[in-house]
C-alpha cells in the first residue's frame, strides 16, 4: 500500500529525523507507527545515522501490529524486524537474527537488558505512558539503557491519564532528567504541594499556581501534540447513560456492607480489608455478582443484565461491543446471550468483517494499536474502570479514523445510588486516579452515595 503522509504526519516524521530526544504524543488513530517507521526508514536509508533500532510494546502490539505495518507500506518493506517474544530460546533466536528492527513486549525489557548487548542507536517506547512507575523493573532497566542510546522516541496518546505526576518517570527516561530533574523529590517539590493528608503522611498533591504551565513549557521544546479532532474528520462521541435501579433489598445489602464491611451470604462470607478492596467489592456488587473470600462467586441481582439485554435489542442488528471488568461479568453475560470475547487475532478480524453481533471486551486487553472501528460503533460499558488511559484506550477501538458511521455512541450502565456514580464522576472529570478512588471510598463511608 502506497503511504500519502498527512500534513501532521509529516511534520511528526521531520520532527523525529530533526530530535534526537521526542515524545511523540499523537492521539488515538492519528498513525504514531507508521509516522515512526517512516522516520526509521529516512534515518536508516537516506542519512545513514540508525543503524540498530529498539521497540519496547506492549505485548499483542510487538508481537502483530508493528510488523504488520512494516508488511502493510510499501515504503517500508526494506526493513527488516525480529519480534523478541515467547519463550526464552524463541528470544534468544530472535535476537541472533539480523534485522534492522528489534520489536520486544515491554515485560521482557529487563530479561532483554540481562542477556543482550544492548548495542542499539535507536529506542522506541511505545506506550510511554507505560513507563510512568519510577520504582517498576522496566523504567530501572530502561533507566540503564538509555545512556547508551543516541537516539530516543516516546509515543502515546495520554501521557498522563491519572495526572501530571506521572510525566516526570517518562520524562526521565526521554532526557535523562535534563527538563523535570533527575529526581521525583525534585519534580515533587517544585510543582507541587501536598494535598489530601494525615500528619506526616501525604496521600496525594496538587499543582501548586502556574505550575502545570511551567511544565509544558519546560518540556515544548523536544514534544509533539496533536489531537485527533484538530487532524481529522472524526465521528461524532455521543455519551450516554443508562440508569438501573435495585430493589429495597438488594439497596439494603449494598448499604449494609459499605457501612459494616463485612456480609453474610448463603454461599460464603465477603469481607473488604482496605479502601481499594472495598471499591472492588462495591463495583461487583454494581454489577450484579460478588466473590466470597474463598473465591466462590454469589450472584446479588440482573438488573445489569437486563439493561444490557434491552440495549442489545435496540441496536435492531447493529453490532454492540461490550466492555467487562469482572470475570463473572463475562460469564453471567455470556448465559444470558451469545456473545463472544476479543482476545486473539481471528476475533478481532470477525469483529471486523462484521460476523459477531455482540462481543466483550477486556479494557486491559482494548489497549494501544487494536483497530476495531470497521466492526461497529456502539459500545457499551457493563462495568466501569477507575483507569482514565484504559477507559479512553477502549473508547477509541471504535472512536477512530476508518470509524464508517457518523456517530459512535459509548453507553454506560450506571446502578443509581452506587458507586458507579463515583467512578463515572472520576472519568468524566479526567481523574482516575488511586486518590479518586480513595476519595470515593471515604465518600461512600460517609453515606454520600
Amino acid at each position: 500500500m502506497k503511504f500519502n503522509p498527512h500534513a501532521y504526519q509529516q511534520y511528526a516524521i521531520e520532527y523525529i529525523k530533526t530530535h534526537p530526544v521526542t515524545a511523540l504524543l499523537l492521539d488515538m488513530g492519528l498513525g504514531k507507527t507508521v509516522t515512526t517507521l517512516t522516520a526509521i526508514r529516512d534515518l536508516m536509508q537516506d542519512t545513514f545515522e540508525v543503524q540498530r533500532v529498539l521497540v519496547v510494546a506492549p505485548l499483542r502490539v510487538a508481537r502483530d501490529t508493528w510488523p504488520e505495518e512494516i508488511r502493510k507500506w510499501d515504503h517500508l518493506k526494506d526493513l527488516t524486524c525480529s519480534v523478541v517474544v515467547g519463550t526464552v530460546t524463541e528470544r534468544r533466536r530472535a535476537l541472533q537474527k539480523a534485522a534492522d528492527i528489534y520489536i520486544v513486549n515491554r515485560e521482557n525489557l529487563v530479561w532483554l537488558s540481562r542477556n543482550c548487548r544492548l548495542d542499539f542507536d535507536m529506542v522506541v517506547l511505545d506506550e510511554l505512558s507505560s513507563f510512568k512507575n519510577p520504582q517498576a523493573q522496566r523504567f530501572k532497566a530502561m533507566k540503564v539503557l538509555r545512556p547508551k542510546v543516541k537516539r530516543i522516541v516516546g509515543l502515546t496518546g495520554t501521557p498522563s491519564g491519572n495526572g501530571l505526576m506521572d510525566l516526570w518517570a517518562e520524562f526521565r527516561l526521554l532526557d535523562m532528567g535534563e527538563r523535570l530533574g533527575k529526581y521525583i523529590s525534585q519534580y515533587r517539590n517544585t510543582y507541587f504541594q501536598p494535598d489530601k493528608r494525615n500528619g506526616m503522611v501525604v496521600f496525594s498533591y496538587k499543582l501548586l499556581p502556574g505550575a502545570e504551565e511551567a511544565i509544558y513549557r519546560k518540556i515544548a521544546d523536544i514534544t509533539v501534540s496533536m489531537k485527533a479532532t484538530d487532524y481529522l474528520k472524526m465521528p461524532a462521541l455521543v455519551s450516554v447513560q443508562t440508569e438501573v435501579n435495585l430493589s429495597e433489598a438488594e439497596r439494603k445489602r449494598y448499604n449494609d456492607f459499605k457501612k459494616s464491611l463485612v456480609m453474610d451470604l448463603p454461599g460464603g462470607e465477603v469481607t473488604a480489608a482496605n479502601a481499594a478492596a472495598l471499591t472492588l467489592k462495591l463495583s461487583q456488587m454494581a454489577n450484579g455478582a460478588i466473590y466470597t473470600d474463598d473465591g466462590k462467586t454469589i450472584r446479588l441481582h440482573d438488573r445489569k443484565l437486563d439493561a444490557l439485554e434491552d440495549l442489545v435489542e435496540s441496536a435492531n442488528g447493529r453490532p454492540v461491543l461490550v466492555a467487562y471488568w469482572f470475570r463473572h461479568d463475562k460469564e453471567r453475560i455470556q448465559e444470558r446471550m451469545e456473545a463472544r470475547e476479543l482476545k486473539e487475532s481471528r476475533g478481532f478480524a470477525d469483529w471486523n468483517a462484521g460476523k459477531i453481533p455482540v462481543a466483550l471486551i477486556h479494557p486491559a486487553s482494548a489497549g494501544h494499536g487494536l483497530n476495531l472501528q470497521q466492526g461497529g460503533s456502539i459500545l457499551i460499558w457493563f462495568g466501569l474502570t477507575w483507569s482514565l488511559e484504559l477507559y479512553q484506550q477502549t473508547v477509541a477501538r471504535l472512536w477512530r479514523q476508518g470509524q464508517e458511521s457518523r456517530t459512535v455512541i459509548v453507553q454506560h450502565i450506571v446502578v443509581k445510588g452506587t458507586i458507579d456514580e463515583r467512578i463515572l464522576k472520576a472519568l468524566e472529570k479526567k481523574d482516575g486516579s488511586q486518590a479518586a478512588l480513595i476519595e470515593a471510598v471515604k465518600a461512600d463511608l460517609e453515606g454520600k452515595i
